[in-house]
């Protein structure tokens, strides 16, 4: 039976995204093994159940739906000689200086929905699934395929004239891209 535990964990996560993840598991434990958990279960079974959920949860589940929320960004470095480096017109870099982008995500496990929400009622959409390959578009408008990947819970993304990374940090989206050398990178708070 614990050998079906991702599988019917992963099913519980899709089926309740909101709950974070470990209480879905937690919640699963309680009922396929209510033993575990009576008033006769002495406290170290229990302690021992519970650092079995611990342990078959991080595996598969680690930052699940970390990146869901909407951000709004903060402060940015490099931004003119970043988009120059990667080739975007000077009219277009004037128009997008100090632009105040929403980024909305939406994750559930390794499927993302990331969008970008400019001023003027412009937006740009990329949904993508962690290790598989994906039609995405860059900030300058062209449109290419990529597989996007996750390492030590950034994600990690391969443009066609730049690196990209984005992560959670202090609860902040941290993303950094980074082209012929130059770096940009964009802080955003969280706002939803």
């Amino acid at each position: 039976m614990l050998g079906d535990t991702p599988a019917v964990f992963q099913q519980q996560t899709k089926s309740y995204p909101a709950c974070g993840g470990l209480l879905c598991m937690l919640e699963w434990l309680i009922l396929e093994f209510p033993a575990l958990f009576s008033s006769a279960s002495s406290p170290p079974r229990m302690k021992h159940c519970l650092e079995a959920a611990l342990l078959l949860y991080q595996p598969y589940h680690q930052g699940n739906m970390a990146f869901t929320g909407k951000y709004e960004v903060e402060s940015d470095e490099n931004y003119d000689d970043f988009t120059r480096k990667i080739g975007i017109p000077s009219d277009i870099i004037e128009k997008g200086r100090n632009l105040k982008i929403v980024t909305e995500v939406a994750q559930n496990g390794n499927e993302f929905t990331w969008s970008q929400h400019y001023p003027g009622g412009h937006s740009m959409t990329n949904k993508f699934t962690i290790g598989k390959e994906a039609d995405l578009e860059t900030m300058g408008g062209k449109k290419f395929k990529a597989t996007v990947k996750m390492e030590d819970g950034k994600i990690v993304a391969d443009f066609p004239n730049y690196h990209h990374t984005a992560e959670i940090s202090g609860g902040k989206l941290v993303e950094i891209s980074t082209a012929g050398g130059v770096t940009y990178k964009r802080i955003s708070k969280r706002i939803a």
